[in-house]
């Protein structure tokens, strides 16, 4: 029987670098840490792009409201996409007070049977967690009925943050899906992506240069990702864990468990997408496979520095400021400093302690470290003369304030920023904004106001 995930062993994660140094636990739960998104947010981030399953919220339906479609993936399932199908039992104030496994077993049959899923997950709230709801029980049951995987996902949101929320998923993929199927035939060189959401479709930017190589990409987590893959990723001779560094304890597990051994890797910028091609080449240990890669690179990174020189001329002298979350504080930085343009400040407030030492490494001694980037990115913007500013939605006020071009690199982005081709789209988009008068005209106070 699958055990309930112990939140203390995951907030104490070996393979993070800090806790072999100094004891410090990772995204311990802090008064107001869940205002950048709760533990049920992160793990539906992590688990939503599997577009095959159905995904049941336990709980009353304004968590649903306020999580549906908490990120966008470009999954390429041809039938329903079911992460565009909004599911819960919508508890009521009697359901608190008399329970309501019933209705969530009501629930799953009525899910199963109408779309058909290859596995359904069921996500715990704070709600359905407080007052003890067996949600274990009720997936053995539908699971034993219906013969397809019913996976709990313990992840209420008072827990912790969005990162613990990530590891959670993590955890119950690993439980309940990994390792309970055989794939039909067994490459060489297959490997797991992990962390890759496939945001407007930034995988498919380097998975052809993987597959030219001879490198089979045999299930993501969870981006573009099938149920009937992810079961048979214990069969990988890697995990390349993109970016989500949430979920190395899943990559550490899977190596004590199946011997798979992994790295990180992240496909922003020039020098990072090559760096990681090579990498994962020369971490399958094979000679003629690494020679492969290395040509592919060097072709790649002709072709692109062609179609960059350009753009390097176009954005010589400008100066930008990076308000994002995680490896982006370093990986965003990197492609715009291949693009000619100098980053002046990052967020770090939501970034491990590897990529801080990146961002400090990329941005170099003069780079500002923001842990509190709303409170300092504005003076940091009029200080510097930064024409540019990265961020997600909520820092659109900030550059309108300040009259300088703004750029969405967060999930809301429209295009895809990933791999070699993904840094002339970025290239474009600021081209773009600079070129907008909109930044510059919509912040000014009217003729007739003082």
């Amino acid at each position: 029987m699958a055990q309930k995930p112990k939140i203390k062993d995951l907030l104490n994660e070996r393979a993070c670098r800090h806790n072999t140094t100094r004891k410090s636990a990772c995204n311990a739960p802090i008064p107001g840490a869940t205002t950048g998104g709760c533990a049920f947010e992160g793990a539906q981030i992590s688990l939503f792009p599997f577009a095959d399953a159905a995904h049941l919220v336990h709980g009353p339906i304004t968590c649903l409201g306020s999580s549906w479609e908490t990120r966008a993936s470009r999954t390429g399932w041809p039938g329903i996409d079911l992460t565009q199908v909004g599911l819960t039992t919508d508890l009521s104030t009697r359901d608190v007070i008399f329970g309501a496994e019933e209705k969530l077993a009501a629930a799953l049959d009525t899910t199963i049977e109408r779309y058909r899923p290859q596995a359904v997950f069921v996500y715990s709230t704070c709600v359905t967690a407080l007052i003890g709801e067996d949600i274990d029980l009720a997936c053995r049951h539908a699971s034993a009925h219906h013969a397809i995987p019913c996976v709990p996902v313990h992840a209420p949101g008072f827990v912790g943050s969005k990162n613990l929320g990530s590891r959670l998923a993590g955890e119950a993929v690993l439980q309940h899906l990994i390792g309970t199927a055989e794939p039909e035939d067994i490459s060489p060189f297959a490997i797991n992506l992990i962390g890759e959401y496939n945001v407007t479709g930034d995988m498919w930017q380097y998975t052809p240069l993987l597959e030219e190589a001879g490198i089979r990409v045999l299930a993501t987590l969870s981006g573009d990702g099938r149920i009937a893959a992810i079961r048979t990723a214990h069969r990988a001779g890697l995990n390349v864990l993109v970016c989500a560094k949430s979920l190395v304890s899943l990559t550490r597990k899977m190596q004590a468990q199946y011997g798979i051994p992994w790295i990180s890797a992240s496909f922003y910028g020039r020098r990072d997408t090559s760096e990681s091609l090579l990498a994962i080449a020369a971490a399958l240990d094979d000679a003629a496979l690494l020679q492969r890669m290395k040509q592919i690179v060097s072709r790649e990174e002709e072709i692109l520095e062609a179609q960059l020189r350009p753009w390097r001329e176009r954005f010589s002298g400008l100066k930008a400021v990076l308000n994002t979350g995680g490896n982006k504080a370093w990986s965003i930085a990197a492609a715009l400093q291949d693009l000619g343009i100098e980053v002046v400040a990052t967020a770090v407030g939501k970034s491990t302690e590897s990529d801080r030492e990146k961002a400090r490494r990329y941005l170099g001694a003069q780079g500002v470290l923001m842990d509190k980037p709303g409170q300092q990115q504005a003076q940091i913007i009029e200080e510097s003369g930064a024409q540019l500013l990265l961020a997600g939605g909520r820092s659109l006020y900030t550059a309108i304030k300040q009259g300088i071009a703004f750029i969405d690199v967060n999930q809301e982005k429209k295009k895809s920023y990933g791999g070699y081709r993904g840094l002339l789209n970025l290239a474009e988009d600021l081209k773009v904004a600079l070129e907008s008068p909109v930044f510059r005209n919509v912040g000014r106070r009217a003729p007739w106001q003082k």
